[in-house]
C-alpha cells in the first residue's frame, strides 16, 4: 500500500541544469566573500573539502557541524566571523538564482493531489543546504515549506545522498516501512541506486535526468510528470 512519496527537489519538483545553478549560485556568493579578502580559488576549494565532508557523514554530527569543520581546516576559522556575510546573501541576494532555474506547474499539483488523497509528502532533498536556501528553493517550484510533512537541510541530519543512511534515517523520522513508499528523483545514482539500498521502489523523473553511473534508464520506472501522475495512480489502485 502507498502510504507516502518522497520526492527530490533540486532537477526534480524544481527544474534546473545543476551545473547552471552551481556556477550562478557561487558566484553570487564569491563576490560577496572577495571584499573581505578571500580568493574565488580558495573558497572554491575549501567548499569542496565542506562537501566532501557532508557526503561522507556518518551521523555522528550534523552536515552543518561537518562542512564547516572541514572548510575551516581549509581556509582558517576566521570565516565563522563572517557568518552575517552568508545570512544577508540568502535573505538579498539567493532568490536571483531562481533565474537559472525552471518552473513546472505539475509539481505543486502532484503534491497537492497527493495531500487530498491522503498520501503523506516527504522532501528527501539531499541537505547539503541551510534551511533558509532550502525553503527558498521550494518556493521557487511554486510550493511552501508547510506543503511537506518535513523536510531534511545540513542543520538537522548526519547524512547525504548517496548513502543509503540518509534514506534510512527519513524512513526512521517519518515512522514508515519502505515498503510503503515511492521515491521520486532524477538522480539515479543518489534517488533510485541510494534509495533501492535503503529498501525503496523508485520512480525516475527525465526531465533533468542525472544517470553519472551511465544506468540503463529501463531498469526504473521512468518519465515525465504525465508518466509519473499515472504510475501513482497504478500503485495506488493497486492498493
Amino acid at each position: 500500500m502507498l502510504k507516502a512519496v518522497l520526492f527530490d527537489l533540486d532537477g526534480t519538483l524544481l527544474p534546473m541544469d545543476q551545473n547552471v545553478f552551481m556556477q550562478d549560485y557561487f558566484g553570487r556568493l564569491i563576490r560577496r566573500l572577495v571584499p573581505l579578502g578571500y580568493t574565488p580559488e580558495g573558497f572554491l576549494a575549501a567548499m569542496k573539502k565542506g562537501i566532501a565532508a557532508m557526503v561522507t557523514n556518518n551521523g555522528t554530527r550534523t552536515n552543518e557541524e561537518a562542512y564547516w569543520e572541514a572548510y575551516t581546516s581549509v581556509s582558517g576559522k576566521e570565516i565563522l566571523n563572517h557568518m552575517p556575510v552568508f545570512e544577508r546573501f540568502y535573505n538579498e541576494e539567493f532568490d536571483d538564482v531562481a533565474a537559472v532555474c525552471g518552473c513546472n506547474p505539475q509539481a505543486a499539483e502532484l503534491v497537492h493531489s497527493l495531500q487530498r488523497r491522503g498520501i503523506r509528502v516527504i522532501l528527501a532533498t539531499n541537505p547539503l543546504f541551510p534551511q533558509i536556501a532550502t525553503q527558498k528553493r521550494i518556493r521557487w517550484a511554486g510550493l511552501q515549506p508547510e506543503d511537506f510533512e518535513f523536510y531534511t537541510t545540513y542543520e538537522d541530519i548526519g547524512f547525504c545522498k548517496p548513502n543509503p543512511a540518509y534514506y534510512k534515517e527519513v524512513l526512521r523520522r517519518a515512522g514508515l516501512d519502505a515498503a510503503n513508499c515511492l521515491m521520486v528523483g532524477n538522480d539515479i545514482a543518489e534517488d533510485m541506486m541510494a534509495g533501492a539500498q535503503a529498501g525503496l521502489r523508485g520512480f525516475l523523473l527525465t526531465d533533468c535526468l542525472i544517470n553519472t553511473p551511465g544506468a540503463d534508464v529501463n531498469d526504473y520506472p521512468h518519465g515525465s510528470f504525465d508518466e509519473l501522475n499515472a504510475y501513482i495512480e497504478t500503485l495506488l489502485n493497486q492498493a
